[in-house]
Parts: structure tokens; sequence; C-alpha cells
């Protein structure tokens, strides 16, 4: 499942159960371009795992509270609890490693 974070929705709710993978990006983003794809790829092959989106811009104490200074930056949820962090682009197989080796 692939989720847009919208501005009455609060990311703590979303991620307290079971794994979730988190995308910070930016709409200005080249390598956040590249990544949109691959989440969505992943997403569809992997109904076990919620991808949220947060735009940096959109949501920008979301993004202090997790002291985001690199876009993309991914992170990895396990029932609430911050598990793996990552910067960068990464393609399908490497979504699946970083989720599955947090």
């Amino acid at each position: 499942m692939l989720i847009h974070l919208e501005k009455n929705q609060n990311l703590a709710d979303l991620v307290k159960e079971g794994t979730v993978l988190v995308d910070f990006f930016a709409t200005w983003c080249g390598p956040c371009k590249m990544l949109a794809p691959e989440l969505e790829e992943y997403a569809s092959q992997n109904e076990n795992v919620t991808v949220i989106k947060i735009d940096v811009d959109e949501h920008q104490m979301e993004a202090s509270k997790f002291n985001i200074r690199a876009v993309p930056t991914l992170l990895v949820f396990k029932n609430g609890a911050l598990v793996k962090e990552s910067s960068g682009y990464r393609d399908v197989d490497g979504l699946k490693d970083l989720v599955d080796n947090a």
C-alpha cells in the first residue's frame, strides 16, 4: 500500500503497527523523481509493507522531527520503532534489501 501523507494525518499513528517504509522527498528533487516509480513498484510487490511518501516542503515539522537533511531519505519502522535510515536513490531490489535487513 502506498500512502501520501496528508496535512490531517499523524505519522505516528501510521507507523505504529507492522513494517512501514517512509520516503521523505521533495517535488524539485531529481533523485526523488527517479525513486518514485521504484517505490510504487516495491509497494505493489510487497503488500505486507506500507509505503508512506512525505513531501518535506509540505510537512516541515515531520522532516524536522526526524532531522531530515537530504532528500530522498528513507526510514524503516517496525511496530512504531525506527529501525533503519538511508539517504539517496535505491531501485526496487535496494528497497527490498533495506527493509528486509532492518
